[in-house]
């Protein structure tokens, strides 16, 4: 089985990319961040003619994420729970039937929280605690499951190439990886990392400055897996040729098959 996320940056933009990517990798499961579209003006009719069913959690103009399966979650999940005010569409959750055993997967897109020392790094860091609450209690429940998405946070200095350049930026603060070390310390798996310690890892390259061409790229997109998913762990792959197709998100997918 294989469980995908991608940052797509606009799924009107990105439509025919999303398309062409789908039908040559052909995963089972896929998480979509930056939607950038409401629920109602998400174009599902070419994705469903593919044989995807489609969940969405739409804002018009920015954020929105979406699950996409070839078989339909037996229950869906909208808001990352916590703060019923937010009302920023970041979270969706899914669960599935595989052989009789539930998984499920959220995708998420973590707020970037830039420029630091605003309300938006607090609000970065307060959604970073939420998810960290989240994740302890799926964790209780003793089941497979996935966080899937664009978490805006760089790990570790090997996971930027150039990290002189981000000492300033929310991705690269000691909060953000404080944070997201917490909730790998809850008994989570990054699929990446535990499939290699190479360092040129990255998964985002900037529209700018030919971040592409000189690779100045970082690894922002993740996938942690609860203990039972990553007993199930099999391979990782990141597709990066992707960001050299026409028209690209400046975020490539990353492509998990777990042994189901």
């Amino acid at each position: 089985m294989l469980v995908a996320t991608w940052n797509i940056n606009g799924v009107k933009a990105r439509l025919d990319t999303l398309l062409a990517w789908l039908e040559e990798r052909k995963p089972d499961i896929v998480g979509l961040q930056e939607i950038k579209s409401v629920d109602e003006g998400f174009p599902r009719e070419p994705i469903e003619a593919l044989g995807y069913h489609v969940e969405t959690s739409g804002q018009k103009g920015f954020n929105g994420v979406a699950l996409l399966s070839r078989v339909p979650p037996k229950e869906v999940h909208r808001g990352l729970p916590g703060d019923d005010s937010d009302e920023q569409a970041r979270y969706i959750e899914g669960i599935w039937s595989v052989h009789d055993r539930p998984l499920r997967v959220a995708s998420l897109y973590l707020p970037n929280g830039n420029p630091i020392g605003t309300e938006k790094f607090d609000y970065k860091l307060r959604w970073m605690e939420r998810l960290q609450a989240h994740a302890r209690r799926l964790l209780e429940e003793e089941q497979a499951f996935a966080l899937v998405g664009d978490y805006n946070v760089i790990p570790m200095p090997e996971d930027v190439r150039r990290p002189q350049v981000m000492l300033g930026d929310a991705l690269f603060q000691p909060e953000s990886r404080s944070a997201f070390r917490r909730l790998m310390a809850l008994g989570l798996t990054d699929a990446i990392r535990a499939s290699s310690d190479a360092d040129d890892l990255y998964t985002f390259w900037d529209y700018q400055d030919g971040a592409w061409r000189k690779n100045h790229g970082f690894r922002i997109d993740h996938v942690l897996l609860s203990p039972e998913a990553a007993d199930l762990l099999h391979s990782v792959a990141i597709d990066v040729h992707v960001r050299a197709w026409e028209k690209p998100s400046d975020h490539v997918p990353v492509v998990v098959q777990l042994k189901v």
